[in-house]
């Protein structure tokens, strides 16, 4: 049985999710040290709304700090909005939760969602949650995005096939002869990275376009 303070703290903690960005911050962090199951429709409400990183981060990290069995059904719904943001938000949240029931949920769909920021944090949490054995055919839908976007998603692309280990290697080795030039080239700067992790993406995108523009592949240039 909880106590009136502890209702009353509780309130002001929701309440607060509701106020600057400081008090949010604050309220974040009452919700996680202090976890109550009335916290948690509020804090993935508030994630999918919520402009602040600082606050999003802790939002996230309050989730995670409740029962999973509560959490992650919730935030499976979540994977359905037709927000970006909430969507982005909550397979980021699974992915600090950990919790493989999610697995399933993370389909093709959001794998190659047109929005960058939601195919990020799916291509994270998929890497996270794939059951052992299932990793080549996850391998096979990342590589499909190859070439997308900016540095930054090519980056979180090419973590994520690492991540995967030398299963990728098929999948990898066939993109590098795609027809598309920056599909080869983002496919050989990652198993450059993958085998010299060290030698950092700038120089692995670089050395690719140049092995590219040779029309060597990697184990020639």
């Amino acid at each position: 049985m909880t106590r009136p303070e502890e209702d009353t703290d509780t309130m002001r903690a929701l309440q607060g999710l509701e106020s600057s960005s400081s008090v949010r911050l604050q309220a974040a962090l009452v919700a996680g040290t202090t976890p109550d199951p009335r916290f948690i429709d509020k804090l993935i409400e508030r994630c999918a709304i919520e402009p602040d990183f600082y606050v999003r981060d802790m939002l996230t990290w309050a989730l995670t700090r409740h029962s999973s069995s509560m959490t992650v059904p919730k935030l499976i719904d979540e994977l359905r909005s037709a927000r970006a943001q909430a969507r982005s938000q909550a397979l980021h949240t699974l992915s600090k939760i950990g919790d493989r029931q999610a697995w399933p949920a993370i389909t093709r769909a959001l794998l190659t969602d047109a929005d960058d920021e939601v195919a990020r944090s799916a291509w994270r949490a998929a890497v996270v949650l794939v059951p052992e054995g299932e990793e080549p055919e996850l391998a096979g839908v990342l590589v499909t995005q190859l070439g997308r976007g900016e540095r930054e998603t090519q980056l979180s692309l090419s973590r994520a096939l690492i991540a995967l280990g030398e299963v990728i290697m098929p999948t990898l080795r066939a993109a590098m002869t795609d027809l598309d030039p920056r599909v080869r080239q983002h496919a050989i700067a990652t198993e450059q990275l993958l085998r010299n992790p060290e030698a950092g993406f700038e120089f692995a995108i670089e050395e690719a376009k140049r092995i590219v523009a040779l029309g060597t592949n990697s184990q020639e240039g």
